[in-house]
């Protein structure tokens, strides 16, 4: 008889260990589901956070590059003041060659900012560069060259900050 009851308390003792093995079966598999979606959580946290960071960049640039084009356009009316103070007969060398290092300096703090002109006479006209407010008949210039520059154009990278006003030969 007590091998009939040694035998029972075993195989109540193997029941009791393979309920608590699947109990523990069971937490484990709910523990990698809850870790695989905290996980799935976590990356899609982070690629959020790197498209905003990229994004914020993208809105910095633009908002610095267009800043700079502002400031530039404001300044520009003081360089095509410069060039038709030049353009003036003065007796005083002295005072044009002041007024010409002045727009020379305008002009390279303007090139350090990456602001350039926009090339005009002698070149093809570029309805994307230069507004052209005249036509001509001149037989020195070919079909949409440009012949005389009213007011420069300028760019700030690919943007135009003022197009160029400008004749076009016909």
């Amino acid at each position: 008889m007590d091998k009939e009851k040694v035998t029972a308390t075993e195989e109540q003792t193997e029941k009791v260990e393979t309920s608590e093995l699947d109990s523990v079966k069971e937490e484990l598999e709910n523990l990698k589901e809850e870790k695989d979606e905290l996980y799935d959580k976590y990356l899609r946290t982070l690629a959020e956070y790197d498209n905003f960071r990229k994004r914020s960049q993208r809105e910095k640039d633009a908002i610095y590059g267009d800043a700079t084009a502002e400031a530039v356009k404001k300044l520009l009316p003081v360089i095509d003041s410069f060039e038709r103070a030049l353009n003036y007969e003065c007796k005083d060398e002295e005072f044009k060659k002041g007024i010409s290092l002045i727009q020379n300096t305008l002009k390279e703090v303007f090139e350090g900012m990456g602001v350039k002109e926009i090339p005009d006479v002698g070149e093809q006209f570029n309805p994307n560069l230069h507004e052209a407010v005249m036509h001509t008949e001149d037989p020195a210039y070919d079909e949409n060259v440009i012949t005389d520059c009213y007011r420069k154009g300028y760019t700030l990278g690919d943007k135009v900050i003022r197009f160029s006003m400008v004749t076009v030969a016909n």
